[in-house]
């Protein structure tokens, strides 16, 4: 693993997918009219369901428009100024003739954020969980018909038709790769080794005022898988599902942790440091930190689980704005950014299990990524819980509640914080 921060600012262009069948024309063919790209309600609360769209999709798709917009996770869109020996964008460019632009964004949040607040300025997004049903739901993103992606067939099936990537059947952006939520520990302060995310909420733990989580609303849900084991009387069955019950109960366990939190983090450079320096020594974390910890001179003495009661994690989508007007060169993004050579080259630098079931078996190196994120390891994501936008609709199947909706929780967020 490269030791690297992963602050890209990007030029890129696309590809042309062989499924184009050599198509010329400056917008893909439709079924009829193409998909509509009304300007979202302001007053539609992002939680709330929208009105089933009518779904019109592209049935090919012709050449680019020349040019793109992206909004992406660091890491995702690399042109070689973060390092000039890591460089996707480029080939996508010359294939395509798209000429791209891409902005980053550091949480959820805030790609949300730019992307309502700029609702002509995005081509595509990478979404993870906690922001791909609130941009579906109000109308911010399109449908988007799969097989024109060729490369979709091989995406891992554990990854396809999940509530934050599909709505009613109908498909909204295509997988792109996951990972894990995982404890991490410095061994030479935190003893004997945990099992349990519980050793980060023990007020009387030696490690007080040195832990470290992330700062985010979605990290409510960390809090609630813990007592999805701790306090079954309270019968959460998906801790992105929680009723006043529940939600008090789970709030009321963060605010016991708030004594104990010595950093909240969004920029995993800075975790990493903060775990070097040891001025934390336990907390929330992703695989990557604590390979590059490790691979620091000398190694950082760190050690990672996914404890006994499971963990949340992201699968990210590709989604599309319903307000392109580079719908071609969107749809070329979407199939180039998850073939398996670059798809396996995203996963490497960003530090995640690839979404194309091929990227693996390309080199040893992919093989080895692979191996350390648990990529085709079924097992290991089974009591994982993917980032998921919460609604006042109970997302576990429950009609007799109401849950609390994503406002909810980021107004208790900012609370807890204080």
């Amino acid at each position: 693993m490269h030791h690297r921060r992963i602050l890209a600012a990007v030029a890129i262009t696309a590809i042309v997918m062989s499924a184009c069948g050599g198509g010329s024309s400056a917008a893909p063919t439709t079924g009829g009219s193409q998909p509509a790209a009304s300007q979202p309600a302001a007053s539609q609360p992002a939680s709330q369901p929208a009105a089933s769209p009518s779904v019109n999709l592209p049935t090919s798709v012709g050449a680019g428009e020349g040019e793109l917009t992206v909004l992406a996770w660091p890491g995702y869109a690399e042109n070689g100024s973060t390092d000039p020996n890591v460089n996707w964008v480029k080939p996508f460019e010359d294939q395509t003739g798209c000429k791209t632009s891409v902005q980053v964004f550091g949480t959820s949040d805030e790609a949300f954020s730019l992307f309502t607040t700029n609702p002509d300025k995005f081509d595509v997004i990478s979404a993870s969980g906690d922001a791909s049903l609130r941009l579906v739901r109000a109308g911010y993103v399109q449908p988007v018909n799969v097989d024109l992606a060729k490369n979709y067939a091989d995406i891992f099936p554990a990854l396809k038709d999940k509530p934050y990537n599909t709505v009613d059947g109908v498909h909204y952006g295509i997988p792109h790769g996951r990972g894990s939520n995982l404890l991490m520990w410095r061994t030479d302060k935190v003893k004997p080794d945990p099992t349990s995310w519980t050793d980060m909420f023990d007020p009387s733990k030696p490690w007080a005022g040195k832990v470290s989580v992330y700062n985010a609303p979605i990290y409510i849900a960390d809090a609630a898988v813990i007592l999805m084991k701790t306090k079954p009387e309270l019968n959460i069955k998906n801790p992105y599902a929680l009723d006043d019950t529940q939600f008090q109960a789970v709030t009321d366990l963060l605010r016991q942790q708030k004594p104990m939190i010595g950093q909240y983090w969004t920029d995993y450079a800075l975790q990493q440091q903060a775990f070097s320096k040891g001025d934390v020594v336990i907390g929330t974390t992703w695989q990557v930190i604590t390979n590059l910890l490790q691979a620091e001179t000398p190694p950082a003495p760190v050690k990672v689980i996914k404890p006994a009661e499971g963990a949340t994690g992201w699968s990210d989508t590709w989604m599309i704005n319903s307000k392109t007007k580079h719908l071609n060169c969107s749809y070329l993004w979407l199939d180039y950014i998850v073939s398996p050579s670059v798809n396996a080259q995203v996963a490497s630098w960003f530090g995640e299990a690839p979404g194309n079931s091929k990227a693996c078996a390309l080199t040893p190196a992919d093989q080895t990524n692979c191996d350390v994120f648990y990529a085709a390891d079924d097992a290991f994501w089974q009591n994982i819980w993917y980032w998921q936008t919460p609604e006042a609709t109970c997302v576990d199947g429950r009609t007799d509640v109401q849950c609390k909706d994503f406002d909810a929780w980021s107004q208790a967020w900012t609370e807890i914080k204080g």
